[in-house]
């Protein structure tokens, strides 16, 4: 296996840059094997969760062993053609997300 590397000596990366990919527009049924295959080209990866319940299906979080190779699967996998779907790879932003989780906590509570 193969992978594609961007290390260039020196190379300051953005500050949102991070190991944590948030990947969106996945097909419902994509298995872990395919995910590993898809994203592994860029590096080795530690962990990928895909989302099960009914409000995370078609998610799913990427982490990478390093940085660099996590910079360049978005680079290269944003916009991806998978089963007909294009895919929506961004960096996981802990503040945002849990911005996300508190609306929908409250949102709920409103029903409840």
């Amino acid at each position: 296996m193969t992978t594609i590397s961007l290390r260039k000596g020196n190379t300051r990366l953005p500050p949102e840059v991070n190991r944590v990919l948030y990947v969106r527009n996945l097909p419902f049924n994509i298995t872990s094997e395919e995910m590993y295959d898809i994203f592994g080209k860029y590096g080795a990866i530690r962990q990928i969760r895909i989302g099960t319940n009914k409000d995370t299906r078609g998610t799913a979080f990427v982490v990478y062993e390093d940085i660099y190779d996590a910079k360049t699967a978005v680079d290269h996998l944003s916009g991806f053609n998978v089963a007909n779907r294009y895919l929506i790879v961004l960096y996981y932003q802990h503040a945002k997300m849990s911005k996300k989780f508190d609306q929908k906590k409250k949102e709920f509570r409103k029903f409840y």
